[in-house]
């Protein structure tokens, strides 16, 4: 019994990541209806500020991580702006925006390794690498705090899009563009926030687990695809659904690393996958933005 609990407590944990990631991929389609595959080096790329900001310049740990989701909110507004947007204008099709994405995400990747290098590096956690013992299963405070501030996270998400007058305007754009535009509402600044509030989810995730996998130029490939498996899992689309889908996701891949064999871990994940998706293809959850 303990060693599934340890198993739960560590699922949950990982969950709580892919659940970030995914809850970006659903902003992203949301606000644009276009799936991207840049949201793994987005994870990594947090990852590296948030290293950079907390272990290499020293700064308090509040002010490294707002950093980093300014930096990376940054990031994800200039690659709306910059790279979907503008090929959008153009008339690029769907699969050409994928394409782009992809592009996107092994230049981001090598640019992490030309400027911090290609080697790992570890990054301490401001809650002490010791587990605490309780009724004997061991838990990391820094595992706690992962799932904490995903769920505070999605909270003030939904606060956010429901209740603010530009949450309220950004869910307008995303629902109905030429409505919202008629409406006076800026469509492609909102479409760009969207995609920065995503980006800084998924850097947000970067810089939580950093202290638990280390830092490295390849660490978001197998996260990016996961954390769109939770999103297609939970309903592509749906932020509730992305949080549920992850949680599920990371348990999977957790019980059938204890109980199964760790080398068949991401194989069971995908396989868990593509049955939901056989038996539900919509996913879990009814893909609605931020339902009110």
């Amino acid at each position: 019994m303990q060693f599934l609990i340890q198993l739960i407590i560590g699922g949950l944990m990982v969950g709580a990541i892919y659940a970030l990631i995914g809850m970006g991929f659903s902003l992203i389609y949301r606000s644009s209806g276009l799936l991207t595959f840049a949201q793994g080096e987005y994870f990594m790329l947090g990852a590296f500020v948030g290293y950079t900001f907390f272990a290499i310049l020293d700064l308090p740990y509040p002010i490294a991580l707002a950093g980093v989701i300014v930096v990376m909110t940054g990031v994800g507004f200039l690659s709306e702006r910059l790279l979907i947007g503008p090929l959008l204008r153009r008339g690029s099709s769907p699969i050409h925006i994928v394409l782009a994405t992809i592009g996107l995400a092994i230049f981001l990747q090598n640019a992490a390794m030309m400027i911090w290098g290609s080697e790992g590096f570890h990054m301490p956690s401001v809650m002490g690498e010791m587990p605490v013992n309780i009724g004997g299963v061991y838990i990391l405070p820094q595992n706690v705090a992962i799932v904490a501030i995903m769920l505070g996270l999605m909270v003030a998400l939904h606060f956010f899009m429901n209740k603010s007058k530009l949450g309220t305007a950004l869910r307008a754009a995303a629902q109905d563009k030429l409505a919202a535009g008629t409406l006076g509402i800026n469509v492609p600044l909102a479409v760009g926030l969207t995609w920065g509030i995503a980006v800084g989810l998924a850097g947000i995730a970067g810089m939580l687990i950093a202290p638990i996998y280390g830092v490295n130029a390849h660490m978001g490939l197998l996260v990016g695809l996961k954390g769109f498996a939770a999103a297609v899992v939970g309903g592509y689309g749906s932020i509730y659904g992305a949080v549920l889908g992850g949680l599920l996701v990371g348990l999977v891949e957790t019980l059938s690393s204890g109980y199964i064999d760790s080398s068949m871990k991401d194989v069971i994940v995908f396989a868990f996958l593509l049955l939901v998706l056989f038996l539900k293809p919509t996913g879990l959850v009814p893909n609605v933005m931020l339902e009110d």
